[in-house]
């Protein structure tokens, strides 16, 4: 019954999406010398929310359901064209990628600190 709550499902998916986002910035920095090598990202969690049906909405686990849509899994990996390329083509820069990291743990923390606080309203609210 609790693992239904729509507070409990979006702060798994926004700690979802920030693993997802931290792997594609990791990806980028150890590929920083690689010849060739653009910087990788993937969407804002605002705009998964918007463009794709998250995991806590509605789903069609039937083919009779009428509104819902099929579930999908993945993050859709772009590449990031906003920094300027090395003579080798590299186009990935550590010092771009580590903002972008810290950008992503502070979205995994406000996850966490989310799903904390929603917990303990829970517990409060049984106790009573």
């Amino acid at each position: 019954m609790f693992e239904n709550l729509e507070v409990f499902r979006m702060a798994h998916a926004m700690a979802k999406h920030a693993g997802a986002r931290q792997t594609v910035i990791a990806r980028n920095m150890a590929n920083a010398d690689t010849p060739d090598y653009v910087a990788r990202d993937i969407a804002p969690f605002q705009a998964e929310l918007e463009t794709k049906t998250p995991a806590f909405a509605q789903a069609a686990t039937r083919a009779r359901h009428l509104n819902g849509a099929a579930q999908t899994g993945g993050y859709e990996v772009f590449e990031r064209g906003d920094a300027m390329a090395d003579p080798n083509g590299n186009a990935v820069s550590v010092e771009s990628e580590m903002l972008h990291a810290v950008d992503t743990k502070r979205q995994h923390d406000r996850a966490v600190t989310i799903y904390k606080s929603a917990l303990t309203i829970l517990r409060t609210a049984v106790r009573r």
